[in-house]
């Protein structure tokens, strides 16, 4: 195999996009939002991907981390004790790059609702916009059959002056779901190596980081447009 090069255990893997047009259908009104999301804050429309993050396990370590060198890479023991694990729930506001989070031990349905509820319209209200525009993947997590009639009985029982719609990705398509590009952050800059000594240490290292990271965020430079996606499904 070494004088042909073929290397067996390598492979890449892809996913075909099954139904074009349905898949632009959802994609275009979110790229679009993208697009607009600094003028439309301007004009009360305020454009937030909400997701989460799963299973973010708490691994103490028997030692601290020997911190970085010139030279050295910081070292890590392999021995670790798992002390449980997080949900993230997280809210990224494209028009600025500010995240909002809550960390939950579960993540149902309900803790979704509770995320809505205690942190996303809170911070809707206070900025005070008109329109919450909502971009979210279909997970069961999210309750795509539910969760927009739960939203409109919410506004009416609160009596919310807001207006809040939803827009849905299409299946199979995070990589169009800006709060993504978050969590890798989050991924490499906080949760690893993972050292932290139980849930409450993790909670506060993520509220933390997500604090420290809003002092200077910045939108993100997302350049995938429409015109780009229909010149990949042949469409334009």
């Amino acid at each position: 195999m070494s004088k042909e090069r073929i290397k067996p255990w390598r492979y890449h893997s892809w996913q075909h996009i099954l139904e074009p047009q349905a898949f632009l259908d959802h994609a275009r009104p979110i790229l679009e939002l993208y697009q607009s999301a600094q003028k439309l804050l301007k004009q009360g429309v305020w454009v937030v991907c909400v997701d989460e993050k799963p299973s973010i396990q708490a691994r103490k370590r028997p030692e601290e981390p020997c911190p970085a060198a010139a030279g050295n890479p910081q070292h890590i023991s392999a021995r670790y004790q798992r002390k449980g694990a997080l949900q993230l729930f997280a809210g990224l506001s494209v028009a600025d790059g500010k995240v909002l989070g809550q960390t939950r031990n579960r993540k149902r349905f309900f803790d979704f609702q509770r995320f809505l509820l205690d942190v996303v319209i809170p911070e809707a209200l206070q900025r005070g916009v008109q329109t919450l525009k909502l971009i979210m993947d279909n997970s069961t997590t999210h309750a795509p059959k539910q969760l927009e009639n739960w939203l409109q009985d919410q506004i009416e029982a609160h009596q919310w002056p807001l207006t809040i719609e939803v827009y849905w990705l299409p299946k199979s398509a995070s990589w169009l779901d800006q709060i993504e590009i978050w969590f890798s952050i989050l991924q490499r800059q906080l949760l690893q190596p993972n050292h932290f000594r139980d849930l409450r240490h993790l909670a506060e290292a993520i509220d933390q980081f997500i604090r420290y990271r809003n002092r200077s965020a910045q939108p993100i430079r997302w350049t995938y447009t429409v015109e780009k996606l229909e010149a990949k499904l042949g469409m334009n």
